[in-house]
Formats: C-alpha cells, sequence, structure tokens
C-alpha cells in the first residue's frame, strides 16, 4: 500500500538532509527502533517494536540507503523485518524528499510503499494508514527535538527516546480517524445523479 506524509521543520534544508543520512539518528527518533548494529556500508540491522490494539508485533529486520541525490535532496530507504514470533513480515521502501520553504524552514515529504503479511495486515488499510501517521508524527516530533539540540550544539543522543509505539495511544488515535473518516463519509451533502 502507498502511503503519502508530509510535515515542515524549522532547520536549513541542509541541516535536515546532514541528519536524514545518518540512519542510526533518524532510527532513534522512531517509537520502538533500534537499528544501530551496522553490517555494510549504508546498511543496519536491528529491531522495532509496535503495539497496535491486542497485537505487540516486534520485528527484527534491516535497513539500507537505496539510494541519495543531494543535489535534488532525495533519499530512498529500503527496510524489511520479519516478526519474532513468526506472526508476520513488512517490508517498505520509503523516498524522503526535502524542499527548502525559505528561510531556515524545510518541507519533508515521504513517499511509502509499505507490504504487510500477518498478524498486521488483519486490520485493513485504512487502520494501517492511520498507525503509520500516527507513528510518523510522533518519529517528526522527536526529529525536530535532536535537530534543535544539533542547532544547539548538544548531543542529539542525549535527547530521551520516544516511547515504544503504545498500543492505547495509536489505538485510540487512529480509531478517532478512521470515525471521522466514516461520519464525513455519513454527513456528506446529498449529490445527485448526473442526468444522461
Amino acid at each position: 500500500m502507498l502511503i503519502n506524509q508530509s510535515f515542515q521543520i524549522d532547520q536549513p534544508v541542509d541541516q535536515v538532509w546532514k541528519f536524514f543520512d545518518d540512519i542510526p539518528l533518524v532510527a532513534a527518533c522512531i517509537p520502538g527502533a533500534d537499528l544501530t548494529n551496522e553490517v555494510g556500508d549504508d546498511q543496519y540491522e536491528g529491531d522495532v517494536i509496535i503495539s497496535a490494539g491486542p497485537v505487540k508485533l516486534e520485528f527484527t529486520g534491516s535497513v539500507k540507503i537505496e539510494s541519495r541525490d543531494e543535489a535534488k535532496k532525495v533519499l530512498v530507504l529500503d527496510a524489511a523485518g520479519a516478526d519474532k514470533k513468526g506472526r508476520g513480515s513488512a517490508a517498505m521502501i520509503m523516498k524522503i524528499t526535502l524542499k527548502p520553504l525559505g528561510g531556515a524552514s524545510t518541507d519533508v515529504t515521504l513517499d511509502i510503499d509499505l507490504t504487510i503479511t500477518g498478524a498486521a495486515a488483519q486490520y485493513g488499510r485504512g487502520l494501517v494508514v492511520d498507525v503509520t501517521s500516527v507513528l510518523i508524527q510522533q518519529t517528526a516530533n522527536s526529529m525536530k527535538l535532536r535537530m534543535t539540540a544539533i542547532a544547539e550544539g548538544r548531543d542529539p543522543y542525549a535527547i530521551g527516546a520516544p516511547e515504544a509505539a503504545s498500543g492505547i495511544a495509536i489505538g485510540l488515535t487512529a480509531f478517532w480517524k478512521a470515525t471521522k473518516r466514516v461520519l464525513s463519509r455519513f454527513f456528506m451533502p446529498y449529490q445527485p445523479a448526473p442526468s444522461r
């Protein structure tokens, strides 16, 4: 499934690019992620823990930088993992595009091609997109804190890691987003069918 998310960071594009080129630092911003074991050039292994409703998934896997275009500020990551209890797997291609907004702000666009099998896949596309949206927002907030620390000359790793993705927080937020989607369809103004 394809998921698109974007957010803004109040840092110059070159600083944001430098940040995204450091995979362990980016991983430190993802709730429940630990991808610090470097196994080759631009390739890392580790774990990601996600709780979504009654299911807690503990993935072990790897991520590598598939390509980088510094001139266009485009980075492509290829990640794959399997649940430690054999209940499913996930694979993801993530394209990160940075665009300067003028001054000291940067727009970050994430184009994610996500494939999920097993326990997580049973929840359907809508919930997976909502859960991903919550995780990206938590990740973006952590990135902003760490980039601010770098700009102020502080150690970005000294910033507390975001908590492992909470099933309750994610579940409530995802439920609210799904409810709003359903209600918006239910209360949409009546549109008569075009006459033939």
